[in-house]
């Protein structure tokens, strides 16, 4: 039986001297799915006494954090993750805080998720986070904070800024790490030494947890004191997939109509390429046919498309988008590895634009619409789709767009798991970045969004047909009013903003492009000057001849001057 993740976890906490304890601290130790999606969380938290309501924003970090933490998006990075519900607990205490004459909710926080074979430090303030491993005690957090005379006050809270800056790292666990998350109360009176002795002399954590407090309200420590001790018993061999599907299963045979697979029959082929076949089936329990996706046979010994096809069924399972493809429960437990789909009829886009020809700008801008709303549902979850194209992109009879394969989708929360990002899709709609290697992002996709309207509204491709990175490089952007005249000039000027070979320089969502492609946009305009060859390259070439006549003429006349 395979390993999990196993730690043992104690915490103590007590006021000292004071009236109350500011101080705040929790724990999760799932013991069912969670502790593969989300891990193990310990955090503490300290009440800045002096804003009014410390005791109040402490608590409500610890315990806004361990519920809603554990309910954020499988698809989402353990970075993405906590640093959202981070985000938007400082945003809440902020705006509780924001009036004047109201008590100010600030606390400091460290946090500290375990899992896979990984630790994430989340930390702002003053309270610590250290690990004991060989018997040294390291710290792993940087106190924020500044001297003021005698004093060192905090120069980061949660709350205090309605923009969260918080320190993250990651950190490889072993087996027999022992983490120490501490207040200033604690660790502002135990030295490192002290603090490792204390954590070597007792093996159970709840009672080291007791001990240290203990020790530093002994040692004469008047501020409330906080620890949490976690020991790592037992790690996984490999960092843990969070993604379901069948991987163990056969990749099935090529099928021919009339074949029956798990009660599934075979109507007739719909696609096949070198990745994959696609099928039409029939259930005598289902009203209509639907679509079952198998990896090709040419593939059944390469993990990277296996891996990559079990990767489209774990990202559709979980986006509900009417302009996105849904992948659907199979009636049966399966005996090989295909997954299924609705049926939609109609063309894909690249049918549509060789029936029709180019788009009009309306018609642009409401098939554009549609693959943005679709786009956005992979977005909101994290995923960068990869290889949008026309070929992907389905329209129906009522003209509704649909996004049908996903099969080179990235997803962070699984590539913490060690998956490296699949490689670009086709070279003509895939951002240099993606050509060059890397696993891309929403801009990535967006690069991609806008070479599709480019060709909506030209016929044509931007930089042309690309066949390698250096092809990309090399070329310019071609005006698209170079290639349609009565295109206003605010497209083309919002067309080459979307085609940017820098991804800083594109539009950071596909609605912002949709806008421009609405109404001119006087900053793109202005910014960016189109040469005239690009402009209308019949009328530069009309005037280069004629001041080509003109100096003709004007060397003549000299000539007979003489």
């Amino acid at each position: 039986m395979e390993k999990r993740l196993r730690v043992a976890a104690g915490q103590y906490t007590h006021p000292g001297r004071r009236p109350y304890n500011e101080d705040c601290c929790g724990i999760r130790l799932p013991d069912d799915e969670a502790l593969e999606r989300r891990g193990v969380a310990a955090l503490v938290a300290d009440g800045v006494f002096a804003a009014g309501a410390g005791r109040e924003a402490s608590e409500a970090c610890v315990r806004g954090f361990l519920a809603d933490y554990y309910a954020t998006p499988e698809s989402w990075s353990t970075k993405t993750a906590a640093g959202r519900v981070l985000a938007a607990l400082n945003r809440w205490l902020h705006r509780r805080g924001d009036d004047p004459a109201a008590a100010q909710w600030l606390t400091t926080l460290s946090l500290l998720i375990l899992k896979g074979r990984h630790a994430w430090l989340f930390h702002i303030g003053d309270t610590r986070i250290a690990r004991l491993r060989d018997g040294r005690l390291q710290p792993l957090t940087r106190d924020h904070t500044r001297r003021m005379g005698k004093r060192r006050v905090l120069t980061r809270a949660m709350g205090a800024e309605p923009a969260l800056e918080i320190d993250c790292s990651v950190e490889p666990l072993c087996e027999g790490d022992l983490f120490l998350l501490s207040s200033d109360g604690v660790h502002g009176v135990l030295d490192d030494d002290t603090l490792a002795a204390l954590l070597r002399a007792e093996d159970d954590p709840e009672r080291a947890a007791r001990a240290i407090v203990e020790a530093a309200l002994a040692r004469g420590g008047e501020d409330n004191a906080s620890c949490q001790v976690l020991r790592v018993l037992a790690l996984p061999e490999r960092d843990v997939d969070p993604r379901a599907g069948p991987a163990a299963l056969p990749v099935p045979p090529p099928l021919r109509p009339g074949q029956r697979l798990d009660g599934l029959t075979v109507l007739r082929e719909l696609h096949a390429s070198p990745r994959s076949q696609v099928y039409l089936v029939h259930h005598p329990t289902w009203p209509e046919p639907r679509v079952m996706k198998c990896p090709s046979p040419n593939a059944a010994d390469d993990p990277v498309a296996l891996r990559q096809f079990l990767d489209e069924e774990w990202a559709g399972r979980r986006i509900d988008n009417p302009h996105v493809l849904r992948i659907v429960d199979p009636p049966q437990p399966r005996s090989a590895l295909y997954h299924l789909s609705e049926y939609h009829t109609g063309r894909s886009l690249r049918q549509w634009l060789d029936d029709r020809g180019r788009a009009t700008l309306d018609e642009a801008r409401d098939l554009l619409g549609q693959l943005a709303r679709g786009l956005n549902a992979f977005h909101k979850l994290e995923m960068v789709h990869g290889d949008l194209k026309p070929e992907n992109l389905l329209v129906d009879a009522h003209g509704t767009l649909r996004i049908i394969d996903f099969g080179s989708v990235y997803v962070p929360a699984l590539a913490e798991a060690g998956r490296p990002a699949g490689a670009a899709g086709t070279y003509n709609y895939s951002a240099p970045e993606r050509i060059a290697g890397a696993a891309g992002d929403p801009r990535s996709d967006l690069y991609s969004f806008g070479v599709i309207a480019y060709e909506l509204l030209t016929g044509a491709l931007p930089y042309g047909e690309i066949d390698r990175l250096e092809t990309l490089r090399r070329r310019d952007y071609r005006s698209a009013r170079g290639r349609v005249p009565e295109l206003p000039p605010w497209v083309d000027a919002a067309l080459r903003k979307a085609v940017d070979k820098n991804p800083d320089r594109r539009y950071e969502t596909p609605e912002a492009l949709l806008l421009d492609l609405g109404r001119p946009n006087p900053a793109l305009l202005e910014a960016g000057h189109t040469p005239l060859l690009e402009r209308d390259p019949l009328r530069f070439w009309q005037l280069a001849a004629l001041a080509g006549w003109l100096l003709a003429a004007l060397l003549a006349l000299l000539a007979l001057g003489r």
